[in-house]
């Protein structure tokens, strides 16, 4: 999402970022209520959708990899103007409703966000779970908890796409790389779910 985010500031504009950072935030609300709902767990109990998820992700990525790409020969500059045809919300919502990892948080750390309770936040981290669990425990269940989670997102899909902004005003030679690395992460991201996605079907 990032990627996107960052290939649309620079390409397009504060306002592209935005959008697109707004995309991705649509999905975690679509989410948030399915699992408000229960029907989130419904994917859950299904295994075989994963392996779906990751070729479906993986192929959109590799699909935007290649516009990036195109991004990155076009753009010789920063520029502040919007450039006309931002698909950056489209882009990212469409993503994130394929993404198995952001579903995978909405069946479990997501879940763990509405039930009354504590959430150990950190034990969840694969690898290093173990080493940090207890540090960072949160009171699950609250209002409070929920609107600073989508304040946060809020505050970050504005900020992000404004520093952008002002480093791409600052150093003209910003806008290509910035597009060739959001290629490089969209590709590398997008072959990573199809390897997985492969897998599971196998």
């Amino acid at each position: 999402m990032n990627a996107i985010i960052a290939e649309e500031s620079v390409v397009r504009g504060w306002s592209a970022g935005f959008r697109a950072g707004l995309g991705a935030m649509l999905a975690d609300v679509l989410f948030f209520l399915l699992a408000l709902a229960g029907v989130v767990a419904v994917i859950d109990r299904y295994p075989a959708v994963r392996p779906g998820l990751y070729l479906a992700g993986g192929l959109l990525m590799c699909y935007f990899a290649v516009g990036a790409i195109e991004e990155a020969r076009s753009a010789a500059s920063f520029t502040d103007g919007g450039r006309a045809g931002s698909k950056g919300f489209r882009k990212t919502f469409v993503l994130a409703l394929t993404n198995p990892y952001q579903i995978g948080f909405w069946l479990t750390v997501g879940v763990g966000l509405l039930r009354a309770g504590s959430l150990d936040v950190f034990a969840h981290v694969p690898g290093v779970g173990e080493l940090l669990e207890g540090a960072l425990v949160v009171q699950t269940g609250s209002p409070a908890l929920l609107l600073g989670f989508f304040g946060g997102i809020a505050v970050w899909i504005v900020a992000y796409p404004a520093a952008l902004v002002a480093a791409g005003r600052r150093v003209d030679a910003f806008a290509p790389i910035v597009a060739a690395l959001s290629a490089v992460v969209l590709a590398g991201f997008g072959l990573l779910f199809l390897v997985v996605g492969a897998l599971g079907v196998l």
